[in-house]
């Protein structure tokens, strides 16, 4: 049985075909201008520099800003980012389970210990019975705000509640502590009409909260599980522009940055 002889040109076509092709879809990928979601305020002067990070890698950044939580992920999961940077991992874990977003993390940024602050009583020990205390109503930021409320004796919690406690998981209150839930946006800004508020670092800047002099108390630090990532789609985590994403952040002008940006209240958590 004899078979059809194939031109030369379509035999060399296909030889090279493939290489062709991976060298096409590399080149696409380096060319690629990849979008990422912060929080507007001062990871806007970090991600400056992230991004004359990453040109150096022949990576391109379009920065997007938000004023809220909810919406950075959200924009992720729909593709409308390429990935994001401001959320911990559990807040991160409760969007995904809440959402079934397909989102996963792919680097280290920092830790924001959160804070206890206050305008009106400068000691914990002078926090009065009955006191007003303000929480972000995010699940994530309430149980870890509740978390610093029971390290510090003001209550306790139901130990089945976890990482996501709510103020139905409060057993004891022997304060008789009001909760009043607030967007985590909001809480600082309110903060002259509480007797105190547990405030995320971020927003305490934005609302002015000196976090300082204001600030009672904060959380510990080593062990912290709220460690700060940058996250991008599951289906992308393999995808070649990641690495040079998230090696342009883990630099030392960056961790540098963090320190003279926020003011020594965020601690880098790369090496």
């Amino acid at each position: 049985m004899s078979f059809p002889s194939l031109p030369r040109r379509s035999v060399l076509s296909s030889l090279i075909a493939t290489p062709l092709a991976l060298k096409l879809r590399k080149a696409a990928a380096a060319d690629k201008v990849i979008r990422v979601g912060i929080m507007a305020g001062e990871d806007e002067d970090i991600w400056r520099l992230v991004s004359q990070n990453a040109q150096k890698s022949g990576l391109t950044l379009k920065i997007v800003t938000f004023s809220d939580y909810s919406t950075p992920d959200e924009a992720l999961a729909s593709h409308d980012l390429d990935a994001n940077s401001f959320q911990h991992m559990p807040f991160l874990k409760a969007q995904c389970d809440a959402h079934g977003f397909r989102i996963s993390p792919v680097g280290n940024t920092y830790v924001a210990p959160i804070g206890l602050y206050s305008r009106k009583w400068k000691t914990l020990a002078t926090l009065p019975k009955g006191a007003v205390i303000g929480v972000p109503n995010d699940p994530s930021n309430e149980g870890r705000a509740l978390l610093l409320l029971q390290t510090l004796g003001f209550i306790k919690l139901s130990p089945s509640a976890g990482l996501l406690p709510t103020p139905l998981d409060i057993t004891e209150n022997p304060h008789d502590f009001t909760i009043r839930e607030l967007d985590a946006g909001v809480v600082g800004r309110a903060l002259p009409d509480l007797d105190a508020a547990v405030i995320n670092t971020d927003w305490a800047h934005k609302a002015g909260v000196d976090v300082v002099h204001e600030r009672l108390a904060r959380e510990g630090v080593k062990d912290n599980p709220y460690i700060c990532v940058i996250a991008v789609n599951t289906d992308d985590a393999q995808a070649p522009w990641v690495k040079p994403l998230v090696s342009a952040y883990q630099q030392p002008n960056i961790r540098q940055a963090l320190i003279d940006v926020y003011a020594n209240t965020v601690i880098p958590a790369f090496s």
